[in-house]
């Protein structure tokens, strides 16, 4: 009678046994979607779109690149910044029209607007242009103020309009230094240093008004 009771009572542990054994040796299965979702949502997070001011800031930084390594010169840089001005105000346009936001008609509108201006900052920044400064006072000077430039555009100092009209008056001192070398054999002569020394003077401190007066990209 024990040896039964005994035998019965084996068993009995053994059925509560194999259940619990069976379940510390099963894949963690809600663990491992939880791990699939997370992978997920990583993956879906790391190849997502650029916004449209992700966008902006990637193509001020490669303007400034190019003005900084003399790819772009001063009249190619006020023609993209031109364009990028253009941008920002049909942006501010729509953002108006809907309650400061953006439309996904309006977004895609805006991107195909910027894969256009990516392309002109690539051809501009890869043609046959370049930036010539010469190793004189005045054209140190010249490289000094594009670099400061391309600070500026970088750090967000100056607006793609402030950017613009300030390689506008660089354009300018260009041509009137290339004339006056013309005039002269080439060369600069005493008078021509001193006048062109004193429009820098004047860009110079509208470089630095420009990137002090408080307004940002």
């Amino acid at each position: 009678m024990k040896t039964r009771t005994l035998l019965l009572n084996s068993i009995a542990l053994a059925a509560l046994c194999v259940p619990a054994a069976f379940a510390q040796s099963a894949p963690p299965q809600a663990q491992t979607g939880s791990a699939s979702s997370t992978t997920q949502t990583s993956a879906s997070t790391s190849t997502s779109k650029p916004t449209v001011g992700q966008r902006k800031t990637d193509q001020q930084d490669r303007i400034a690149n190019g003005v900084q390594s003399g790819q772009l010169t001063a009249g190619e840089t006020k023609n993209l910044e031109t364009k990028e001005q253009g941008l920002n105000k049909e942006e501010n346009n729509m953002r108006s029209q809907d309650d400061g936001h953006l439309t996904s008609a309006d977004r895609t509108k805006l991107n195909r607007q910027q894969n256009n201006l990516s392309r002109n900052i690539y051809n501009d920044k890869h043609n046959a242009n370049t930036a010539h400064y010469g190793k004189g006072e005045v054209g140190q000077r010249k490289e000094n103020q594009q670099d400061r430039i391309a600070n500026g555009i970088r750090s967000g100092q100056l607006t793609a309009r402030e950017s613009k009209n300030l390689e506008n008056k660089e354009q300018g001192i260009n041509r009137e230094t290339r004339g006056m070398r013309q005039a002269n054999g080439g060369k600069l002569t005493r008078a021509d240093r001193r006048a062109v020394n004193q429009q820098q003077n004047k860009a110079s401190r509208q470089i630095y008004n420009k990137k002090h007066n408080g307004r940002k990209r």
